[in-house]
């Protein structure tokens, strides 16, 4: 089985994510929890500071506001996971300003003003939520051109990357025809709606939130809305926001395993392509507005003449180049910069006097299973981002043969092998 994500640039993500911890945090009470400085100067890329006020409120993000039960140990633990992620996102974003990749004033007013209109919010629904975030108007637009221009680097870095040659598409065919096969499934888009606050642009931070803002999204897409648009503008996870809902292909296997046999039969027997699911997923704990975008009735061999399979290979190996450039590239520039990281070196200086014991848990509190592993989850999920690079290549294949299954929801695509799921 393999892991699959919603996904485009494994190494962009994370890298985007540490751009978006603090804008995406309860804000300044973080501090309280730990005590920390806010002032304090974590890190230091280039001349250019890293507050313990980023690094904590960044903390409070990924731990959707667990971090209270952390012991000192995990806390450490997760305050230098997230500072790594914030000192690769500062080291990028010097890049972008010095390969004259950062976005004009406009270019940002414009992505802000559309985010806006996307959520859906009145102007004051939409402020209290800025204010609950712990976000002003600048620190927002400062985010906004932080990831802007991180895109704008990464497509002129990746741009050089020239089409394959038709000799290696046909090599490339040649010892992966395995990977070529339809078999019978379907092919979805989805719009996620996500009752927490994952730090991708949520609009929803609640479950009731979540299930009126789904019904609203979802009463939209079946009046006509155009699902792409809906999906740029409302769905509250990166990759399929930026992939237009795009999510991908599903055999029927996989959509039982994935989905249930209910919805699984009726996406194959009653849904035609273009349509819409009534009402929307539960999967993981979010919610998915799912769009069948095409439907696969029989098992089927593919050659290399078949319909769209010579692009895909194509697309694949570009991809896979492109993968490789912005992760050397990435390498590169992070060796270059001048990088001072003040926690860890206080946590060299002083490695005996962290304690793994687990503050004493409120009457009030989240069970204990469902916070046992939250700290652990942190570091894994930022370290699964960060070293998201080495599957990078297999997981971009432009759907194609390999993983691109959306990380909106991430356990269950555990359970969906992918071998003959590229479409």
């Amino acid at each position: 089985m393999h892991k699959t994500r919603f996904i485009s640039f494994a190494a962009v993500a994370a890298v985007l994510a540490a751009l978006f911890l603090s804008a995406c945090s309860g804000g300044p009470a973080a501090n309280s929890v730990s005590g920390a400085d806010p002032n304090e100067v974590a890190a230091r890329v280039n001349g250019k500071d890293i507050k313990m006020e980023e690094v904590e409120k960044g903390v409070k993000a990924q731990s959707q506001g667990q971090e209270a039960y952390f012991s000192p140990l995990e806390l450490a633990s997760a305050r230098l996971t997230v500072l790594q992620q914030l000192i690769q996102g500062e080291v990028m974003f010097q890049k972008a300003e010095k390969e004259q990749a950062v976005p004009t004033d406009d270019e940002v007013t414009t992505e802000m003003n559309k985010r806006r209109t996307a959520s859906g919010l009145s102007a004051e629904q939409f402020q209290k939520q800025m204010e609950k975030a712990g976000e002003t108007e600048q620190s927002w637009r400062q985010n906004v051109k932080k990831e802007l221009a991180l895109q704008k680097l990464q497509e002129k870095i990746t741009g050089r990357v020239e089409a394959p040659k038709d000799k290696e598409i046909e090599e490339f065919y040649n010892t992966n025809k395995d990977q070529f096969k339809n078999k019978r499934g379907a092919q979805l888009a989805a719009i996620v709606i996500d009752p927490s606050n994952s730090g991708q642009g949520d609009v929803t931070t609640n479950q009731d939130e979540a299930n009126t803002r789904a019904k609203e999204i979802g009463q939209r897409a079946m009046s006509g809305a155009d699902f792409a648009t809906l999906a740029r503008e409302a769905s509250e996870d990166l990759q399929t926001r930026s992939n237009g809902g795009d999510w991908r292909y599903f055999t029927e296997d996989e959509l039982r395993q994935t989905f249930g046999n209910g919805v699984a039969d009726f996406i194959m027997t009653k849904m035609t392509a273009g349509s819409i699911i009534p009402q929307a997923i539960p999967l993981e704990g979010r919610l998915l507005i799912i769009k069948l975008q095409r439907k696969q009735e029989q098992d089927e061999d593919l050659t290399l003449e078949s319909p769209g399979v010579r692009q895909r290979v194509a697309d694949l190996l570009v991809n896979a180049r492109k993968n490789l450039l912005w992760q050397s590239y990435m390498a590169i520039a992070t060796n270059e910069a001048k990088v001072e990281n003040f926690l860890a070196e206080k946590v060299v200086a002083n490695p005996n006097e962290l304690s793994g014991a687990r503050p004493a848990a409120p009457p009030t509190a989240t069970p204990a299973n469902t916070n046992a592993n939250t700290a652990s989850n942190v570091n894994s999920n930022a370290a699964n981002a960060s070293n998201a690079n080495a599957a990078t290549a297999s997981n971009n294949a432009a759907k194609a043969p390999a993983n691109t299954k959306p990380a909106a929801p991430p356990a269950a695509s555990n359970r969906a092998a992918n071998a003959n799921s590229g479409r």
